[in-house]
């Protein structure tokens, strides 16, 4: 009949249903992008880079001058990824990698969002009490600004720096460690890199596809992330010249390291943070291959031992946070930041990330 439908017959339309995204614990997609992210421990720091650290990407960190910043936001980093189940690696040249283990922050147990924004808004002025005036008149009407970097949807943890994680929960966290006073040299043939960068390369590669994080392999239980974190690469511990000359022999070996870490992040699940002394390479062409070769760079400014330290416009900060480098995921340019005048402060347990007070008035900024 000729009214009667066909069962074989279908139609060309279809319902568009959306993609699945892969559910890793400790994960979350961009509302930008779509890309699978993951916390750096540092809420603030999420919120500057533009909501965490996308799977696949490379976070650089140049190190302040006496690497005590740096190195806490690499134990944020790791402390971030035994809370949430993921793997760790850990390589340093320096100190043994069980030893900053051993140094993770506590995380705090307590839901401390609320109070964290609370931190960043002012009191409310009281017009009897003489501490209030303390602004200048011509700006007592204007809105308060609120200093604090934080998102409208926590993500991450919140940790305590005053204390250090349990080792029952520190030891439950599956880490491979890459120690480079205690590895073997290798022949590198007619391998760029000197021998300790080609062991790395090598042993990082090892363990994405032996752990499956490439895809090569079924992982055993639910799918993962793995953390990377290598520390103070480009010093002189990794055999590598490039912080002590201005034209070293190695020039190109740190550059072509990052090069290839990053084809290995891009097919793999997988996120690294990497600190680097740049305070210490002498030459800037280098450095600037270095950050263009990371997808996200900042970097840490200290005011210990400079003058800024006594500086009264600093007295409430440990430092300053330069957004170098954002990453373009998915798109033609990346997302442009409010503000890329940040500082950094140490409290009594918590490191955060803010927008500094001196930079809200334009005459006390043009001063700087």
């Amino acid at each position: 009949m000729a009214g009667s439908p066909s069962i074989g017959n279908t139609t060309s339309f279809q319902k568009k249903t959306r993609s699945k995204l892969v559910s890793i614990p400790g994960t979350r997609p961009s509302v930008q992008n779509g890309q699978l992210l993951v916390s750096s421990g540092v809420s603030s720091l999420d919120y500057v880079i533009g909501g965490g650290l996308a799977v696949g990407t490379l976070l650089l960190v140049e190190e302040d001058c006496y690497d005590s910043y740096s190195r806490m936001l690499l134990k944020y980093f790791l402390a971030e990824g035994v809370v949430c189940g993921h793997e760790l690696f850990l390589a340093s040249a320096r100190d043994h990698p069980d030893e900053i283990m051993q140094e993770l922050p506590s995380p705090i147990v307590d839901d401390v969002a609320g109070m964290k924004i609370s931190e960043g808004q002012s009191q409310p002025s009281d017009p009897e009490n003489p501490d209030t005036m303390k602004i200048a008149w011509r700006y007592q009407n204007q809105p308060r600004v609120q200093t604090a970097l934080a998102s409208s949807v926590r993500f991450g943890h919140y940790y305590d720096v005053s204390k250090t994680m349990e080792p029952e929960l520190r030891q439950a966290a599956k880490c491979h460690s890459f120690y480079q006073l205690q590895e073997t040299p290798v022949t590198t043939g007619s391998s760029p890199l000197p021998s300790p960068y080609h062991a790395l390369l090598k042993s990082i590669q090892t363990v994405i596809r032996k752990e499956g994080f490439d895809g090569s392999t079924p992982q055993s239980k639910v799918r993962n992330v793995l953390r990377l974190g290598l520390h103070s690469l480009g010093s002189v511990l990794w055999g590598d010249d490039v912080c002590c000359k201005v034209n070293p022999a190695h020039c190109h070996a740190l550059t072509t390291f990052l090069y290839a870490l990053r084809g290995l992040l891009r097919t793999s699940l997988s996120v690294a943070m990497v600190t680097v002394p740049s305070h210490l390479i002498q030459n800037r062409a280098i450095m600037g291959r270095i950050i263009r070769l990371s997808d996200t760079a900042i970097a840490l400014e200290s005011f210990r031992g400079s003058e800024k330290e006594t500086n009264p416009l600093y007295k409430d900060y440990h430092g300053l946070l330069h957004v170098c480098q954002l990453p373009r995921l998915n798109c033609l340019s990346s997302e442009v930041p409010d503000t890329k005048d940040l500082a950094f402060k140490l409290k009594r347990k918590q490191f955060t990330i803010e927008e500094p007070s001196f930079t809200l008035f334009p005459e006390t900024k043009a001063r700087l």
